[in-house]
């Protein structure tokens, strides 16, 4: 890959787009190709410069995906599961690399991406931090390491404004320890415990979420023993290192093969 990467950036009036937004402006390597909002947005149809307070940049905001991703190499998406699946269909059909930082998104719609995965490169990550995705190796290893006489539970903080629980990182660090153990996760994961629930049941893993003030976002993995316990743990205090992380995944993603990646892929560690 050489030249400048046209980046575009869907959900561009959120705090998450925002910061998006600010990573490929500053960055060397990238420009912008285009940006979108949902429909029936203030800003659709108006300059993005302006719609900003600022000088005009000559960038329309768009509701359309096709309109906004017409000239792009890859698209940054931090949006919702009904605009993420729709997102990925005209990014398969642009041949878009599309790197996608949305939670929540269900069974059927990873069965979606699998196929607009066909077409053009999917990179997916629960977190595009570099430390998170060096904790869930290490949470890997260690779950592979230790026997089911240690409990593993997944402690999760953020803000009061985030509207899904657990957060995606703490379902992919989840999956790394489920993986460590030779099991998929929804066999073995308890989401909630509320009332008379019984005792723990061995091998399962358990997740908290936690929600209040402005946190960016904490998560802890606890392996609990009798008698000692094992707790791996990373603070993210700047989002803007998710913002850097998803658009070194879009720089990466850039003329791979189509197919299904995760930052792991992007970082060389997978």
């Amino acid at each position: 890959m050489s030249g400048q990467v046209n980046i575009a950036v869907m959900g561009v009036s959120g705090r998450m787009g925002q910061m998006l937004l600010s990573a490929v402006d500053e960055h060397a390597g990238a420009s912008l190709a285009g940006v979108s909002e949902r429909p029936g947005h203030a800003w659709v149809g108006h300059d993005l410069g302006e719609v900003m307070g600022g000088a005009a940049r000559g960038v329309i905001v768009r509701d359309n995906p096709l309109d906004t991703l017409q000239h792009a190499h890859a698209l940054l998406d931090f949006t919702t599961p009904e605009a993420t699946m729709a997102n990925a269909e005209i990014a398969a059909q642009v041949r878009a690399a599309h790197v996608i930082g949305t939670t929540g998104l269900s069974a059927d719609d990873l069965a979606r991406l699998e196929a607009a995965s066909r077409h053009a490169p999917i990179i997916r990550s629960g977190n595009f931090s570099l430390g998170v995705n060096l904790l869930s190796v290490l949470t890997r290893k260690v779950a592979a390491a230790l026997d089911e006489d240690f409990d593993i539970e997944v402690v999760e903080m953020h803000h009061r404004h985030k509207v899904d629980a657990p957060s995606g990182t703490a379902l992919m660090l989840g999956e790394a320890a489920a993986e460590g153990r030779g099991h998929k996760l929804d066999d073995i994961r308890d989401l909630a415990r509320e009332g008379i629930t019984g005792e723990r049941r061995a091998g399962h893993i358990g997740f908290a979420a936690l929600r209040g003030g402005d946190v960016v976002g904490e998560h802890e993995v606890i392996f609990a023993g009798m008698g000692e316990r094992i707790s791996l743990r990373h603070i993210a205090s700047d989002r803007m290192l998710f913002a850097r992380g998803a658009l070194k995944a879009a720089l990466w993603g850039h003329g791979q093969k189509p197919g299904q990646y995760s930052m792991l892929d992007v970082l060389g560690m997978e």
